[in-house]
């Protein structure tokens, strides 16, 4: 049986003991401690905000910025369409109303175009959710013009793109508040996790409070609002302390994977590479193409793939196209014109593991390219 290349599967090093080590011997392997203290200090140090709160998933720390903001029962919060379903999941936590917004082809994230026309139907809209996919940032000047027009504050999905820069800036920290991930497949991981920034203390101080049972300061147990059970633990904060660490050396490798792919595929016209924001430095946390010979389909590809035990996904099933989201409102980026759908349809993630040799590459390159010659 040849060995197992993967899509995206966990790096690690070394320091991730060390941090770990340090928890069992000072007895903090209950939930919070130093470890959590330290990534919290350490990851907002990196991406240049102030504040930040380790939690236990991505999609947690959504559904508290959510809470944040006060979401209640019927608003309108517009969401990226291409994208994995936690990224809208906490809306319906709140049974509140998703609405779904195509991307444009320029970068796959959030149309700015049809954006501006969600707002002309539903200017009172709570929140939007933008999602920084595959590891590219999305258009923030566009799309916080937009928001500060209708006053509704920016929410950035950064679970993919933990490294990337906008003209400098990290991605995250230009919302009111940004979300990171740490799952299994990310750039680096705690095994699970995620965080919440924002350059608002309060925000992250009432975040905090919240994922923490909401316990008010009282000798007792006492509790005046619902709160979770979100809080990130010092284990866990352990490994993602070592895995920072690395976070440049993972960032450049998943960025060399995507030129060899890139080059490898520059004379096939039928093949072409996710596109990247002129204006900012993917991570590039999955390398992904699509396909514009109809000859050929992404499945055709994905089985050949899976027949030399090499993992390869399609791209998000947009959530519009979800049976779950069935009957909520969706704007395409132009009328007649759904660029996420399209996406789907003809795209598909390639292996983009860090631990990939260049044997293993050329294995990859070897059979996609088979197809087209």
């Amino acid at each position: 049986m040849n060995k197992r290349i993967y899509l995206s599967s966990p790096t690690t090093h070394g320091e991730e003991q060390k941090f770990i080590k340090e928890a069992f011997d000072t007895n903090w392997v209950a939930p919070l401690g130093a470890n959590v203290d330290n990534f919290e200090k350490e990851m907002a140090e990196y991406i240049n905000i102030p504040h930040a709160a380790a939690l236990s998933s991505g999609t947690g720390a959504i559904h508290l910025a959510l809470r944040l903001l006060e979401l209640k029962q019927n608003d309108i919060v517009f969401v990226s369409s291409l994208t994995f379903s936690a990224s809208c999941n906490p809306i319906m936590y709140e049974k509140a109303i998703p609405v779904f917004i195509d991307s444009e082809p320029d970068t796959w994230n959030m149309s700015p175009k049809a954006l501006k026309r969600a707002f002309k139907k539903y200017p009172r809209a709570k929140a939007v959710i933008a999602v920084h996919l595959y590891g590219t940032p999305a258009k923030l000047d566009e799309l916080m013009a937009i928001c500060d027009e209708y006053n509704v504050p920016l929410i950035e999905d950064a679970a993919e793109s933990l490294g990337a820069t906008y003209k400098g800036q990290d991605t995250g920290t230009f919302g009111r508040m940004g979300i990171l991930s740490f799952n299994g497949n990310k750039i680096i991981t705690t095994s699970g996790g995620g965080m919440l920034v924002s350059r608002e203390k309060e925000l992250i101080d009432n975040a905090r409070f919240l994922a923490t049972q909401a316990r008010d300061p009282a000798r007792h147990y006492q509790h005046s609002q619902v709160g979770f059970n979100y809080r990130m633990s010092n284990i866990v904060a352990g490994i993602g302390r070592g895995q920072l660490l690395h976070l440049d050396e993972h960032m450049a490798r998943k960025q060399k994977i995507y030129q060899q792919y890139k080059e490898a595929f520059a004379d096939i016209p039928a093949l072409k590479m996710n596109p990247l924001n002129k204006d900012g430095q993917a991570n590039n946390w999955l390398s992904c193409v699509i396909i514009e010979d109809g000859l050929v389909n992404p499945d055709q590809i994905m089985d050949a793939l899976e027949a030399e035990n090499i993992e390869c996904r399609p791209i998000w099933k947009p959530m519009h196209q979800q049976p779950v989201f069935a009957g909520y409102d969706y704007f395409p980026h132009k009328k007649e014109l759904d660029i996420s759908a399209d996406i789907f349809a003809r795209g598909l993630c390639l292996p983009s593991d860090i631990k990939n040799t260049d044997e293993d590459m050329d294995k990859i390159i070897k059979i996609v390219r088979g197809f087209f010659e």
